[in-house]
């Protein structure tokens, strides 16, 4: 179940599978084998009858630093773009899973690590954590995820945050709608295990129906604002602002 050794974990505790992400040397940034494990992780424990919640998480040092820039930044623009449609794609997978998400974070979530957190269904997160969006100061658009942004903060906050003008502490994000419940630093995992606990015990078809209700609103659209915002991507990854980054990790 785990795509590569060593880049997806998963553990079954009492019907709640635990989802971690293992490239902690990257502060667990995607790449193409995060991206392919997580989502066959999940595709696989939808159709767990033994499995009634997912928590996902990260390995320390964090929960996820966004889309690895060492990686993408060696691939051509078509190929970003795909990896990108991919992440985009797994973002999507979580509104349209019968098994309830939730997410668990410790001391950031950057980027792509933002926008994955945002696609859960329930965002659990120590006060401390830090959450922000650094895509435009990189040169580009948010390519994915908007949506679920702005379906937890509206079309001006989401704005806001993609121009990345402040970086938010988990409280501030709870504040205005991305985290749904902050606990003590260090707590995020034992605090999204006893929801998760708490929805695993409730009725499946009842669970199942209330997502599936609910993701025909929060998921309308998704795909083709993905698909715009990816598109822009690439037409900023053309310019020079961009380009400067991406050279950066290149070397």
């Amino acid at each position: 179940m785990n795509g590569e050794p060593n880049v997806v974990g998963v553990e079954i505790r009492d019907g709640v599978a635990v989802v971690t992400l293992l490239r902690a040397a990257r502060r667990n940034a995607m790449d193409q084998a995060l991206i392919d494990g997580v989502k066959a992780a999940l595709l696989q424990l939808d159709r767990d009858p033994d499995v009634g919640a997912i928590v996902l998480t990260g390995e320390a040092p964090g929960f996820c630093a966004g889309s690895d820039l060492k990686f993408i930044s060696h691939l051509d623009l078509a190929a970003m773009g795909r990896f990108e449609q991919e992440c985009g794609d797994l973002g999507r997978l979580f509104g349209f899973l019968d098994t309830p998400v939730v997410a668990a974070v410790e001391t950031f979530a950057v980027g792509g690590g933002f926008a994955l957190a945002a696609c859960c269904d329930v965002v659990v997160a120590g006060r401390g954590s830090q959450w922000s969006l650094p895509e435009v100061p990189h040169g580009w658009l948010t390519p994915w995820g908007v949506k679920a942004l702005v379906s937890r903060v509206g079309p001006v906050k989401a704005r806001q945050l993609c121009f990345c003008l402040e970086t938010l502490d988990g409280e501030a994000a709870r504040q205005i709608g991305v985290v749904d419940q902050c606990c003590d630093d260090g707590m995020a995992l034992e605090t999204a295990l006893g929801i998760a606990r708490k929805i695993a015990a409730l009725p499946r078809p009842a669970v199942s129906a209330t997502k599936r209700f609910f993701s025909s609103y929060l998921m309308a659209d998704a795909e083709a604002m993905d698909f715009e915002t990816n598109r822009l991507f690439l037409d900023n990854c053309r310019e020079p602002a961009a380009q400067q980054t991406l050279a950066k990790y290149r070397r």
